[in-house]
């Protein structure tokens, strides 16, 4: 019999379930989409938050605004509350309760959290081990990962808990900048990163349960930062991002089961940088950015390839702000 390729489906007619093969056993594909509707949003789905982010050309205005979509539906952004402070930079986590917002522009330490479920202002978590200007967020159901911005630092918390972040390893790279993450429930990835002074297309992976460092699962293809990154459980997707002199419009997708170069998987609808994504099981948001300002959100379907399509518009334009939602592909 030939070996099984780790990413590989079937479907169980036993348990009437599709399923798919990490390298060692068959493990279900989970496609359930968390219920907000009673919360308000306009239809059963998962709920993307967009968080800080900064309006150029005017320095004073740093956002602590917090707004919110639902991913199955398309549609304008709507208020959600605020951070503690106004913020750019920073980066974001979740569980399917929680969305955390940590580190930003001054560097700082800061953990601070909302709950999906309601409307309302950010409140402390704890801190990190360090300051972090631009870090990566990524998590699967418990734990939050946090690559910071300062030195080649990974920390971790326990997002049904309180309290300050955990040293988990290092990254192959030290004072990486502004990455883009993604995750399924076993397995983390994070890449496209500016190392003064230089763009790296390098991908990290780490087992999210244990510790330990990063090591390498690939390359994109195109050697750029400050684009977006998020996942359903098999497939991670990373959209647009900077490579000097010029933004990038390109779509890039992984099989995070696997080790490998990305793959292309369409364009976005305008070449941008300093954006933001978050996913549900079959949707990945995109929006913000900063080559041109705007509040343009767009959205592609990750089970299949092709470009962005239009979703909606944030509540204000900016660049530099962080997402995450209660249905990604690590819950």
């Amino acid at each position: 019999m030939s070996e099984i390729p780790a990413g590989a489906m079937r479907f169980n007619s036993d348990s009437q379930k599709l399923e798919y093969w990490n390298g060692s056993a068959w493990f279900q594909v989970h496609t359930a989409t968390p219920n907000l509707a009673t919360a308000g949003d306009r239809e059963p789905g998962v709920r993307g938050v967009f968080m800080g982010g900064h309006n150029e050309p005017d320095p004073s205005q740093v956002w602590d605004i917090i707004d919110y979509v639902n991913i199955a539906s398309t549609g304008n952004a709507v208020d959600f509350g605020n951070l503690l402070a106004a913020e750019q930079e920073g980066n974001a986590f979740s569980s399917s309760t929680r969305g955390f917002h940590f580190g930003g522009d001054p560097a700082d330490n800061e953990i601070e959290t909302i709950v999906f479920a309601s409307t309302g202002n950010a409140t402390d978590f704890g801190n990190l081990t360090a300051t972090s200007k631009t870090g990566t967020g990524l998590a699967n159901a418990t734990r939050g990962i946090a690559y910071l911005s300062n030195g080649d630092v990974i920390n971790y918390v326990t997002m049904a808990a309180t309290g300050s972040g955990i040293d988990f390893g290092n990254a192959s790279f030290s004072d990486g900048s502004q990455g883009m993450g993604c995750a399924s429930p076993t397995r983390g990835v994070f890449g496209g990163v500016f190392v003064s002074p230089a763009t790296l297309n390098t991908l990290d992976f780490i087992t999210i349960s244990t510790l330990g460092n990063g090591a390498d699962f690939g390359d994109l293809s195109t050697s750029k930062f400050g684009g977006s990154g998020a996942s359903n459980a098999t497939r991670g997707i990373f959209m647009n991002g900077y490579n000097a002199p010029v933004n990038v419009n390109n779509i890039e997708y992984i099989t995070i089961s696997t080790g490998g170069n990305s793959v292309n998987f369409g364009d976005s609808t305008q070449a941008n940088s300093y954006t933001a994504g978050s996913a549900s099981a079959t949707r990945m948001i995109n929006g913000g950015g900063g080559g041109p300002i705007t509040n343009i959100i767009d959205y592609v379907q990750i089970p299949t390839t092709g470009n962005a399509v239009d979703f909606g518009d944030l509540t204000q334009k900016r660049r530099h702000l962080e997402a995450c939602s209660n249905g990604h592909g690590g819950l």
